[in-house]
């Protein structure tokens, strides 16, 4: 018997609210000293009831539309019992039959082609508190407790843990075009469980599965599923048994270890959450949502390949962060857009470089897109050259100056009158009468040094151009 790999992908994705989900806590914990950001309702005291976070609800239901999701006419909360010390109440405030969003679907890359992976259901919850587990302890941190969490599930539509990794690259996209999440794995505030099994390549026979936790990047879910997959490949090759459970991808030695033997929905003992009334949606409220979802991602790189005629390549990394993508098209506003590339080449070369080596988003760069418009006019109208305009753009990105000032300042106009270029070049090749031996014995690489000598006695200021033709003649007439 021959298998394939079956997986399904449970995303955690912390909501970007001001307060937590069913009480008027801080949502922003990150920084806070522990068990500071809490109230008897997240700290589960009896007799507490909770109220339900409006912009939780609004942000979900906009990533539910963002993923082809049906919206119902209602939607209620449940129960989900279960007893762990990071759970004070014994229950977690959940979904089950009437989530938010069903039935909706998301397309990846999968061996050069775009599949559509179906997402089962889009659901809200609140997230548990953090344990730190010591040598002889375990401390248990509630400020966690009861923020927002948004839960997707996807269908067992994945065959390969590649094809996994570039859901979860691109869920995470959408997310972070929607605003709804920062999305950050290292932080926690997005998280993934995976389904993983086999099942024979004809169909006839699945295996049980096992629920892998404790993935904390992109890589390690690689890594994780990568060998899980090896695993259970392996026991069924020996005619072993393979039992449903839940594992733990242990980051150091590479491999999954049992956590525990998996429960069942039945063990959860879901109810209808008596303290809270379900939501009936306004269609007209579900439209107003609608109507403000930006274009998504991969719409966006599709559309700057077939627009602007830029490489795939280019587009994927410029539409990797809406910030970036807005910044490039609120600079092609205000020049040609045929200079596409070139701004392109801009902003993924120089600009992003200055971005990471001083840790800066790109909203809160210096340079504006009228200003970087600015330079650019500059470098087409031959006022500066293009090593030029590189010196320009650091100090522009530095100090916020214009490109004009910088360049009237730092007396960096582009020189592109013949005569005073001639003069440099004559000087220059009386200075350098061996590189003109050179090239009048056919060595085309003198030329090269020459226009080197000549762009630094102009300390690059000479129009290259201009530069070459002038040496062309005036070597040629000797």
């Amino acid at each position: 018997m021959t298998y394939e790999t079956v997986i399904g992908l449970e995303v955690h994705a912390q909501l970007l609210t001001k307060s937590k989900m069913f009480c008027a806590c801080s949502a922003d914990y990150a920084s806070a000293p522990p068990n500071t950001y809490v109230c008897p309702i997240c700290l589960g005291m009896p007799g507490t009831l909770p109220t339900i976070n409006e912009k939780a609800v609004e942000h979900t239901v906009m990533t539910a539309l963002a993923l082809n999701c049906a919206i119902p006419e209602a939607t209620r909360f449940d129960r989900k019992n279960y007893f762990y010390p990071d759970l004070m109440k014994g229950y977690q405030i959940s979904q089950r039959d009437l989530p938010i969003g069903k039935r909706g679907w998301l397309a990846i890359e999968s061996c050069g082609a775009r599949k559509k992976i179906d997402i089962s259901d889009v659901h809200l919850e609140e997230d548990v508190a953090k344990l730190l587990h010591r040598r002889d302890c375990s401390l248990i941190d509630v400020n966690r407790s009861g923020v927002p969490l948004m839960e997707i599930v996807s269908e067992p539509d994945m065959r390969s843990s590649e094809e996994a990794r570039n859901y979860l690259i691109e869920l995470r996209h959408i997310l972070r075009y929607l605003g709804v999440s920062t999305g950050n794995m290292e932080e926690g505030s997005f998280r993934c469980d995976a389904n993983i099994s086999m099942r024979s390549t004809d169909g006839g026979k699945s295996f049980p599965k096992a629920e892998v936790k404790n993935m904390n990047s992109f890589k390690s879910v690689y890594q994780a599923l990568e060998y899980e997959s090896r695993r259970q490949r392996a026991v069924l090759e020996a005619e072993g048994r393979l039992v449903q459970e839940t594992r733990g991808w242990i980051e150091e030695t590479g491999i999954t270890v049992t956590q525990r033997i998996k429960e069942g929905v039945d063990d959860y003992r879901y109810f209808p959450e008596p303290d809270l009334p379900p939501l009936i949606f306004d269609p007209a409220w579900i439209a107003e949502i609608r109507a403000t979802l930006p274009e998504l991602p991969a719409v966006r790189k599709d559309r700057f390949v077939t627009q602007y005629g830029l490489s795939l390549y280019d587009a994927d990394i410029l539409t990797d962060s809406r910030a970036m993508a807005d910044y490039f098209e609120s600079c092609l506003k205000l020049i040609d857009p045929g200079r596409a590339k070139m701004l392109s080449n801009w902003l993924l070369g120089d600009f992003s470089r200055l971005l990471k080596a001083t840790n800066t988003e790109v909203e809160n760069a210096r340079i504006s897109p009228q200003h970087l418009a600015e330079m650019l006019d500059l470098v087409e109208d031959g006022t500066i050259s293009g090593p030029a305009a590189k010196a320009v753009f650091e100090e522009m990105f530095h100090t916020g100056k214009r490109a004009g000032q910088i360049t009237s300042e730092r007396k960096l106009s582009q020189i592109s009158d013949a005569g005073e270029i001639r003069e440099v070049i004559r000087q220059v090749l009386a200075s350098n009468t061996a590189a003109v031996a050179d090239y009048a014995a056919g060595k085309e690489q003198a030329s090269i040094f020459i226009i080197g000598q000549v762009m630094k006695a102009t300390r690059g200021r000479a129009n290259p151009g201009v530069v070459r033709e002038i040496i062309t003649e005036e070597l040629g007439g000797k």
